[in-house]
């Protein structure tokens, strides 16, 4: 990808050579809440806004050309407060804000599903839109709703956000200030991590407790994702990945994407460029230079640190990085290529199981019965037959990868 070179660059030297792995590796990051602002500011009301003027936003058309975006998964977002509600109608009007935009900026935005799509647009000097979900809550536990939503371009969820669904505990539930509800998944929860590992979608566990995160690498075919969470030992927040975990992302060649919020980054209300670096050099230390990626949080966040205050500043980190002596290898790494080969692995795990037809057997009634939800299905079925299958599936689908 062609870029038009900063003053900056000519200043400093790994600034330069940033810039010259930026326009040689997609920049791929994992979580943007554009569109949420989008819906808080202007309603999703597209004809309201202008991308190439809004500057009362992290992110907007001249910052992401200045931050050598290559890729962005955006995220479709709404409130836990919608759980039980309306979550799943606000979830598609957020999917439906990212396709528009993709529409009405051609020129910028190339909206993307696969791996292969990334490239295309970098070749084609656009920014990769891909769409992740953020929050279990957004299925209302339905099946059905996940494959409809990966049909509509979603390949990514975060299985929970700041709430426990009927199937998994959040992250809070750490902290002691949610209870837990299923001991980490509950059956449903396992099916559904079986019906995403068939239909080819990333699982994201950022904002789940440990117990969520050990069984879902237990049993999962395909890389697992962590779209914007850093790293617990260095910030000892509940919502980033402690060093045992690191290590098992590792072994299962899956990706931590590094969250620039401050209280995650130094837990307190202040951080700079340097206590970012010192994620990405501990999870490197860690788990590897195969496993670290960017999940910058833009959009989504409140306070970010003093050199990273918008996605225009991202070539900083991959200049910090230089300085600290990464190779252009494990840079580029960095940059994209570890996502570009979760993705890809995914795919294959998708692959082997073509053949595979999709899981209809629908959470038991009495685990979302509410005040809310009609009940015409029959009372008496539900998720536990199924888990039998769960893990002869699992084996088919990684052997078939594998050979």
């Amino acid at each position: 990808m062609l870029w038009i070179s900063s003053c900056a660059a000519a200043e400093d030297p790994y600034m330069t050579r940033a810039l010259q792995l930026m326009s040689e590796t997609p920049l791929i990051d994992g979580h943007n809440d554009l569109p949420w602002q989008l819906r808080m500011r202007f309603n999703n009301e597209l004809n309201k806004v202008d991308l190439n003027t809004l500057d009362t936003t992290h992110t907007n058309i001249p910052k992401i050309k200045e931050g050598r975006l290559g890729a962005q998964f955006w995220s479709a977002y709404v409130p836990c407060e919608s759980q039980y509600k309306d979550a799943v109608r606000q979830t598609l009007e957020q999917i439906d804000v990212v396709h528009r935009m993709c529409q009405k900026y051609p020129e910028t935005f190339m909206f993307a599903t696969s791996s292969h799509d990334i490239m295309t647009a970098f070749s084609m000097n656009k920014t990769a839109s891909l769409i992740g979900v953020e929050g279990g809550h957004s299925l209302d536990s339905s099946l059905g709703t996940l494959r409809l939503m990966y049909q509509l371009g979603v390949r990514y969820l975060t299985l929970t956000h700041s709430c426990n669904t009927p199937w998994a505990d959040n992250w809070l539930v750490d902290t002691g200030a949610d209870p837990s509800e299923h001991n980490g998944l509950s059956a449903f929860g396992k099916q559904l991590i079986a019906e995403m590992n068939r239909l080819g979608m990333l699982i994201d566990l950022s904002h789940v407790t440990q117990a969520v995160m050990h069984q879902v690498l237990d049993m999962s075919a395909a890389p697992v994702i962590f779209s914007h969470s850093s790293a617990y030992s260095v910030c000892p927040h509940k919502r980033n990945v402690p060093d045992d975990v690191l290590r098992r992302v590792n072994e299962t060649r899956g990706i931590v994407m590094v969250n620039f919020y401050n209280d995650y980054v130094t837990c307190s209300k202040t951080a700079n460029l340097s206590d970012v670096a010192d994620h990405f050099d501990h999870i490197k230390k860690v788990g590897g230079a195969g496993i670290v990626g960017f999940g910058g949080d833009y959009d989504g966040v409140g306070r970010l640190p003093e050199g990273l205050e918008d996605v225009s500043k991202v070539p900083k980190v991959v200049a910090e990085l230089l300085r600290r002596d990464w190779s252009d290898v494990d840079v580029k790494a960095a940059l994209g290529n570890n996502l570009l080969r979760v993705l890809s692995y995914t795919e294959g795990v998708r692959d082997g199981l073509r053949d595979k037809s999709p899981d209809d057997v629908p959470i038991p009634y009495d685990e979302v019965k509410n005040t809310c939800r009609t009940s015409y299905q029959t009372l008496n079925t539900g998720a536990v037959h199924s888990l039998s299958t769960l893990g002869l599936l699992l084996t088919l689908a990684l052997h078939a990868v594998i050979t």
